[in-house]
Formats: structure tokens, sequence, C-alpha cells
């Protein structure tokens, strides 16, 4: 019989996933999401060639609501350029303003996966931000993301998962993570911003519904943080913390979404026993 531990940690890995589908209100981070868990589970390891194989799948079929930078770099890859030339070509289209929030929406999963050593996942998340977005401020906020939830997962107290995340960023990252205040928050897609008000949100809100339903008032049809509060508060409060109508909006995907995060909390089985 599991631990009570290791269950709690498997609660939290799928929270991850089911917290960021909740989160995302018109549906192009989840499926970029699934991409990165399915990547993972099927390759059982952090592989950013096949991560980003399966992002050009998923545009040619049909990709959408990925933001301006990811669009016109897949968009170029899926014409045959490497992704790598291609982000580069539209960071210098964009005049190096290419730091949104697309790649901390996506990368959440790479928190789920236990083969990814802690250490490494700083790193995971920086290159697999790299895809797409060439500012180092895209990846700094996606690898807060990803390091926060893995604390969060390990059962690290909130406060405490927060300062293990923020040591070591850049100076606007390491601002965004230690503003709590409710006022002046961004609605935009920079993604300091949409990390501030993500953690805001999080941090004031006693659950996982409270938190997302001010989040989602709060950020209107742009649908940034939502996106950060769902699979932050996703790791800190659980699965078992979201109500199932939380989903309703991406009923097509459930099977996929419950398919790969039960395979990789599965991974975590037996960790509260070493």
């Amino acid at each position: 019989r599991r631990s009570t531990n290791v269950q709690g940690i498997e609660d939290r890995v799928v929270g991850v996933l089911f917290g960021l589908a909740a989160g995302d209100r018109i549906g192009g981070p989840v499926r970029m999401a699934l991409s990165v868990a399915e990547s993972l589970r099927d390759r059982g390891t952090f592989d950013r060639d096949d991560i980003g194989a399966r992002y050009l799948k998923w545009w040619r079929e049909g990709g959408f609501d990925t933001g301006p930078i990811a669009a016109q770099v897949l968009e170029l890859g899926s014409k045959g350029i490497p992704l790598e030339e291609a982000a580069k070509r539209v960071d210098t289209i964009a005049g190096g303003l290419t730091a949104g929030c697309n790649p901390a929406h996506r990368s959440g999963p790479l928190a789920m996966l236990s083969a990814i050593d802690d250490s490494r996942l700083d790193s995971a998340a920086k290159a697999e931000a790299c895809l797409t977005h060439r500012h180092a401020l895209a990846g700094d906020v996606a690898a807060v993301v990803v390091t926060t939830s893995r604390a969060l997962i390990r059962g690290v107290p909130w406060e405490a998962a927060l300062d293990q995340a923020a040591a070591g960023r850049l100076e606007e990252t390491r601002r965004a993570v230690a503003d709590r205040r409710t006022s002046g928050l961004s609605r935009g897609g920079f993604a300091p911003d949409v990390l501030r008000a993500a953690i805001v949100f999080v941090h004031t809100s006693p659950s996982f519904s409270i938190a997302l339903a001010r989040s989602v008032d709060f950020a209107g049809a742009s649908n940034y943080s939502p996106v950060l509060v769902g699979s932050i508060g996703g790791a800190r409060w659980g699965r078992s913390a979201i109500d199932e109508g939380a989903f309703a909006h991406h009923a097509s995907l459930l099977p996929r979404l419950r398919s790969v995060a039960t395979d990789l909390a599965g991974g975590w089985t037996g960790w509260g026993c070493r």
C-alpha cells in the first residue's frame, strides 16, 4: 500500500497538468503542454528536439493560441526552417522583444517527470523556452514555474518553494516573485508580469478554485495569468482540489490528460520511502 506521502505527491503531480487545463480557457497552452508531457512520457527524459517536432506536427494540423512569437516561429518551422534558426529570425524581426509567457504556459509538465533531476530542471526549462523565444526572461520565468512546481510536488511549503525558485534569477524575475501586492498587476503577456500576477493570486487565495476564479476575472480575454495559476496552483493544492467542472471546456482532451498525467505520476511511486 502506498504511503500517504506518495499519494500526496502523485496528486500534486497530476494537479500540474489538470490545473493548467483548468486555467487555459482558449486551448493552445494545454495542447502545447500535452506535447511536452507526452514527449516526456514516451522518451523517458527531456528531449528538446522531440518536443519541437511535436509542436510542429500540432501546428501543421491547425495549432492555435500560441501567442505571436511562437506562431511566427512555428510557421517558419512548418516550412522546413529548423526551429533554432526560426527562433533567431523571429527574435531579430521582433527587435529582441520575445519575452512572452508562452514558454511558461507550456513547460509545467517538466516538473512532473521524476527522471529529470531537480538540478537539471532549470536548464531544461530554459532550453525548452528557446525553441520559440530567445529572450532570456522567457526562459527564466518558465524555469521559475517549473522549479516552483517541482518543489511544491515534493511537499516544500509555499513560501520556501518560491524562495528556492527565485534564487539566482534575473532581476526582473526576482522582482516578479517578490512583489506580492495585489495592486498594479498587469494584464499583458510580458512573462515577468504574468508570473507576478499568478503568484499573487495563488499567494492570497485559500484554495485552487478561488485563486483561479480571481485570476480569470482579472485576466479577461487575454487568458495569461490563469494558465500559470492553474499549473502552479495544481502543484500546490493537488488534483483532488480541482472541481471536475473546471475541465468542461476541454472534454475532448480529457482522455489524453488523464493518461499522460497518470503515467507521469506513476514515476513517483515509492519516492516517499527513499
